[in-house]
């Protein structure tokens, strides 16, 4: 990321917060219903609005969010629809701005006057995003964006579609490591972290569970988002040779840290990666496909999982988009989950409005492709995430037990081999 849109950035949070402040007000004025829109007649199309990241920084994840969303539509309006209501989308760009994701959501709910809406990409946009929702009693959920100021809201009406709070991501590496006898662990750990809300949170949980358990800390580093060339900061890494490398990443970083350690010629025992490695498409591409081997990442949804709808999904992925079960991203999985939500409390309420499925959510245990959901009072979900490793060209889970397809690798092999 160039200073620029470094700058843009931190201008478009200020502008977001201040639209937020226009939104409050509009609100008291009438603006919008407060408690939503209750649905409407069968026949009537069920409208539902989101704001996806199209260009910018989060173009990549929100392009495969909106794959998602109109392939969970597409699959619904073959099926005749919800409650005999045809599902229509209306998918708006935000650029990844926080200012244009508060703008897009006020003009999706009080001028297009959706029924229901459903979340953006990245913690940056969900928070301003699920403000918005909540000041005119919409349901939010989410595929994307849970880090810890998400749920700090304490919000009623947000749902994160995932597993766990993306901090907790990291905690299956952690038990995995942990698990391993005690001359097969490693002994020292690097940190080389994204100035991010969601990536740095996630390697911090590490690294306090593998300090607790005697794994030392022979290096850590926070780097700005705008950050280019990681070169210096993974050259001091590789310095203290350390048996495991832990990146909180976002995909771009992710991506310099692996080409920096290739021209470095340093490959530690086990790398672990937060975001980036565990993008089936685009990691190969961007690092090698011989240097993903043995690179350690988190996911919730994995080629040939037997959750409910998985199968199906992956099949009607395939036919819409092409390719195989391996280029499916995760951001797509997730996005048709939360369809996957809407659909089930339509099924079992035989109601479609926003208060029932605020409600409903609130009770039980949800099936999805991604396993059953189910949330606390802020939206946090209480589950967690597989461990997924790169091994020939493919990811596959390899912890826990109960979903792995793979004896772990360890040590990963060199670079390019």
């Amino acid at each position: 990321m160039t200073d620029h849109n470094r700058l843009w950035q931190i201008r478009a949070g200020a502008t977001a917060v201040a639209a937020i402040a226009l939104v409050a007000g509009c609100a008291s004025k009438g603006g919008g219903s407060a408690t939503g829109p209750s649905g409407g007649a069968p026949g009537k199309a069920l409208v539902i609005g989101a704001s996806v990241s199209l260009t910018g920084d989060f173009s990549d994840s929100g392009k495969a969010v909106q794959r998602g969303y109109q392939l969970w539509a597409d699959t619904m309006n073959a099926k005749g629809g919800i409650l005999g209501r045809k599902v229509q989308l209306k998918i708006v760009n935000d650029a990844s701005s926080p200012s244009q994701v508060v703008t897009n959501y006020q003009n999706l709910i009080n001028k297009d006057h959706v029924d229901l809406t459903f979340g953006p990409f990245s913690t940056l946009l969900t928070i301003p995003a699920s403000q918005v929702a909540k000041r005119y009693g919409y349901a939010f959920l989410a595929p994307a964006g849970g880090g810890p100021k998400v749920f700090a809201q304490k919000l009623n009406n947000f749902f994160f579609v995932q597993p766990a709070p993306t901090t907790q991501s990291g905690d299956v590496f952690a038990a995995y490591i942990l698990s391993l006898p005690a001359d097969q662990r490693p002994k020292t750990a690097a940190y080389a972290e994204l100035d991010d809300p969601f990536a740095a949170p996630i390697a911090e949980n590490i690294r306090q569970k593998f300090e607790a358990a005697g794994i030392k800390t022979v290096y850590k580093q926070v780097y700005p988002s705008e950050t280019a060339d990681l070169s210096p900061v993974m050259g001091a890494i590789a310095a203290k040779h350390p048996d495991v490398i832990v990146g909180g990443t976002q995909n771009q970083d992710a991506y310099g840290q692996i080409k920096s350690l290739v021209q470095l010629k340093f490959s530690p025992k086990f790398m672990f990666q937060s975001n980036g490695a565990n993008s089936p498409l685009e990691y190969p591409d961007k690092v090698g496909r011989a240097n993903t081997e043995g690179v350690i990442s988190a996911a919730d949804w994995f080629p040939g999982s037997t959750a409910a709808g998985s199968a199906d999904f992956t099949a009607v992925y395939i036919k819409k988009y092409g390719g195989t079960a391996q280029s499916v991203d995760d951001s797509s999985a997730e996005a048709y989950a939360t369809g996957q939500l809407i659909e089930a409390v339509a099924a079992k309420t035989h109601k479609i409005d926003n208060a029932t499925i605020i409600s409903s959510l609130h009770s039980g245990s949800w099936p999805t492709l991604l396993g059953n959901l189910s949330w606390s009072s802020d939206g946090a979900p209480n589950g967690e995430f597989n461990l997924v490793q790169w091994q020939k060209g493919k990811l596959v889970p390899i912890y826990p037990a109960s979903v792995s397809q793979a004896t772990p690798e360890a040590p990963k092999p060199n670079w390019g081999g």
